[in-house]
């Protein structure tokens, strides 16, 4: 069943929300903010913390313990949280917009988001390899495909 078109954000159980996460390691990328402009950079510097291949925290239940800063995604913050890509599916869901054909619920795997270049399978290093987070800007994170 397509729980997320029938039901809005707030309404959904914690394993409806926690499912729409596509996984696909986004959010767990460094970002920079121009102090001047308040502009949002990404970069390919991702957290220690994530599993750059399967696109998943490798200590996830305990993240807030090891990444003090880490933003738990939520339906009372989503609007909020400015810096999450447009493909991310708890904005997609929070614009009125759908799931993308690529998504694992529609798909039943990530491999179809892996394929479309939407994860940061095989584009992302570990933040502890990184001196200097301005050489890492990146615009992939961007891209939004349906």
């Amino acid at each position: 069943m397509e729980f997320w078109k029938t039901k809005r954000l707030e309404e959904l159980n914690p394993e409806e929300w926690e499912s729409l996460c596509d996984g696909c390691g986004k959010c767990c990328l460094n970002k920079i903010i121009d102090d001047e402009t308040d502009e949002l950079y990404y970069t390919n510097a991702a957290c220690k913390l994530l599993d750059r291949d399967a696109c998943h925290c490798r200590h996830y239940s305990e993240r807030f313990t090891f990444v003090p800063g880490c933003a738990a995604i939520t339906p009372d913050n989503i609007a909020s949280l400015t810096w999450l890509p447009d493909s991310c599916a708890y904005v997609r869901l929070f614009q009125g917009r759908d799931l993308p054909s690529w998504h694992p619920l529609v798909t039943g795997s990530k491999e179809a988001m892996h394929a479309a270049g939407m994860s940061v399978k095989g584009k992302a290093v570990c933040e502890t390899k990184v001196r200097y987070l301005e050489d890492h800007i990146v615009l992939w994170p961007l891209k939004d495909v349906d």
